[in-house]
């Protein structure tokens, strides 16, 4: 894709699944590509792999790091790290918080030391890793659930308030995909998620065409756009068909 061509990408969460997905991809495509992550020796294992620049860390803390090792600029930003983060109103403060930064306040800060270079020059992409739960709803995780609404909320704005300024933004929202947060979703992921799990090169896929296209909203499995329609169109009935997954999936437990 000449667009990433030589570009300077950015992926956090990038040691394993769908974020070392997307650093692959971007490589392939001839950009310089940053792989970040908590765990230092995955992060150090993919960049070896594709040829690109480790920068371990926590994803709200590594743009000012991330942008010298590329040379002074980040033209595309994946904030992709995330957590399984299940769990009920019940859950932890510790485990709601937690999702809230990870999976909102880390994009808010991310943007907020991207923007002003992206805004002067009049060009920058970033990708926001959301997942179908912030479009529907997910069974047995609330703080997943809720936060990644947040994440969806927050690259709306984004794309609202700055595409005619150059800024591109695009949100990914696949349901399941065979990764390690896929296995830590417990028994709700596996009767949820895992029957039409795809893997991750299927959503760096899904990316890049979006991306061609220039779409906004990127839907690895194309069912969830109709899931989507049905719950805006019919609240009532969407709620009553998830509440009878949710007993089912009581039942099972």
């Amino acid at each position: 894709m000449e667009a990433v061509r030589d570009a300077g990408v950015v992926v956090t969460g990038a040691g394993g699944g769908i974020g070392a997905a997307l650093a692959r991809r971007f490589a392939a495509e001839g950009a310089r590509v940053v792989v970040n992550d908590l765990d230092a020796s995955k992060a150090e294992a993919v960049a070896e792999e594709i040829g690109g620049i480790a920068v371990p860390g926590d994803a709200s803390e590594i743009v000012a790091e991330a942008r010298d090792a590329l040379g002074g600029t980040v033209d595309v930003y994946c904030a992709n790290a995330g957590l399984p983060s299940a769990g009920s109103e019940a859950a932890d403060e510790e485990v709601w918080a937690r999702a809230w930064d990870v999976h909102v306040m880390a994009h808010v800060r991310a943007a907020r030391a991207l923007l002003p270079a992206w805004l002067e020059r009049g060009s920058g992409r970033f990708v926001s890793t959301v997942s179908a739960a912030g479009l529907l709803t997910m069974i047995g995780a609330a703080p997943y659930t809720v936060t990644k609404h947040g994440a969806l909320a927050f690259a709306e704005w984004l794309s609202l308030t700055y595409r005619h300024r150059g800024i591109k933004v695009h949100a990914i929202c696949p349901q399941g995909v065979r990764t390690d947060m896929l296995d830590g979703a417990g028994s709700a992921g596996d009767l949820v998620l895992r029957p039409t799990a795809i893997e991750p090169e299927d959503v760096a896929d899904a990316l890049f065409k979006g991306m061609e296209e220039d779409r906004f909203l990127i839907l690895p499995h194309p069912e969830v756009a109709g899931f989507h329609r049905a719950r805006a169109a019919d609240p009532d009935r969407w709620l009553a068909g998830m509440n009878r997954l949710q007993r089912t999936w009581e039942e099972t437990r």
